[in-house]
């Protein structure tokens, strides 16, 4: 890395994220670039963000149309490009819904428990059930749902209201379902959790605890939606219907851009005045998320996804026969992770110095979000990376 950005970044930026010492120039596709001219192929785009991959065609061109006729007017205007995205969106739920934009992950979560307390003002109910092991954001609302205590370390006192169960289990969640309850939160698929898929009949379960309990089920689509599992939200995969979801991450391909939907009957809750987004569904945004929802369905896409996803577990399952600290492969489209009964941290270092980059999550876990259009060039070289990393932990 330039030594003067690595300087730059010492002085003025506050240190709150461990930074490689890498400073990324540009990307295309599935491979990045550094200021010192080294490739990189990319399995964690954007923090799976970039779900079509690093500065997408058609992304780039409605961005770049957009952003030279409108960047930005308040909501008490009408935009086409928002309604235009709302309509996209509900109309691939198989439910219909209505939308509401912000910029976030979090923010979309903290507009779900907002409606959900809105919605349950008038009966009393205002708590909320969520899950250990997850993961909903930073901010004060979704950080008191994320079940995690490492990330409420020194922020206490956290926002009342919130209890855990662990997730895939149906008694403790009944068990904590009381008259004051108004929702039931989870991650449809935990992500930073772990990439843990909901065992059989569990989310089928929670729909039916939850409208018999009279409380609504909010589902945090933001790391499995847009597509990344192999149909529009992870959700659709199991056949139900939840009261809310929750969208951001590769919405927009990485233009900032959350949002929430939610049925009609509960949607009716926010209105004008009880919630808002100076910037949600600005038409910048609004237009590169079009592009990305366009870009998944003339490329065929979503049944990439589940090519990728055979391919992945294929690959590194048949890798845990000659590494028995590989204890579990799990996969849902471009969405998989890789349980290690070691630590998994170094292998991060080592792919990064053969030219790949991955994540690791829980210590355990290498966790993979690469983008829907990997290659299968980029793929095998990646993979072979990975696996040779992986492969020395232990000889």
């Amino acid at each position: 890395m330039n030594a003067a950005t690595g300087e730059l970044f010492r002085q003025h930026v506050i240190p709150n994220y461990n930074r490689y010492p890498v400073c990324i120039q540009r990307g295309a596709g599935s491979r990045v670039w550094d200021d010192q001219g080294r490739e990189y192929i990319d399995f964690f785009p954007g923090w799976g963000c970039a779900i079509v991959g690093h500065c997408p065609p058609r992304v780039v061109d409605a961005v770049r149309d957009q952003v030279g006729r409108l960047i930005h007017v308040p909501n008490s205007w009408h935009t086409e490009p928002q309604g235009r995205l709302s309509k996209a969106l509900t109309d691939r739920t198989g439910w219909g819904g209505q939308a509401f934009f912000c910029n976030s992950g979090a923010e979309a979560i903290e507009a779900s428990l907002k409606l959900a307390r809105l919605w349950g003002h008038a009966s009393g109910k205002h708590r909320v059930v969520a899950m250990l092991n997850s993961f909903h954001g930073r901010t004060m609302g979704a950080l008191s749902a994320t079940g995690q205590p490492k990330y409420h370390q020194g922020v206490h006192p956290l926002v009342p209201g919130f209890s855990h169960a662990s997730y895939g289990n149906l008694e403790e969640v009944e068990e904590l379902i009381g008259n004051e309850t108004c929702a039931v939160l989870l991650e449809t698929i935990q992500g930073e959790g772990g990439i843990n898929i909901p065992p059989d009949g569990y989310l089928e379960g929670l729909r039916e605890i939850t409208r018999r309990k009279g409380c609504l089920l909010i589902l945090d689509e933001v790391q499995s939606g847009m597509g990344r599992v192999g149909s529009w939200y992870a959700h659709q995969l199991w056949n139900i219907q939840p009261d809310i979801i929750t969208l951001a991450k590769a919405l927009a391909s990485g233009v900032p851009c959350g949002g929430i939907i939610a049925t009609p009957e509960v949607a009716s809750f926010l209105k004008p005045g009880t919630h808002a987004s100076t910037y949600g569904g600005n038409p910048l945004s609004c237009a590169a998320a079009l592009a990305t929802i366009a870009t998944i369905e003339e490329d065929g896409l979503l049944e990439r996804a589940k090519v990728l996803e055979r391919r992945f577990r294929e690959r590194f399952e048949a890798l845990s026969a000659r590494c028995p600290w590989i204890t579990q492969v799990r996969a849902r489209g471009v969405m998989i992770g890789i349980e290690l009964a070691v630590d998994g941290t170094p292998v991060v270092g080592k792919c990064l110095e053969k030219g790949l980059l991955i994540n690791c999550t829980h210590q355990t876990v290498i966790r993979l979000l690469p983008a829907m259009n990997l290659t299968d060039s980029d793929f095998d070289a990646g993979c072979a990376i990975l696996e040779e990393a992986i492969a020395g932990l232990i000889t």
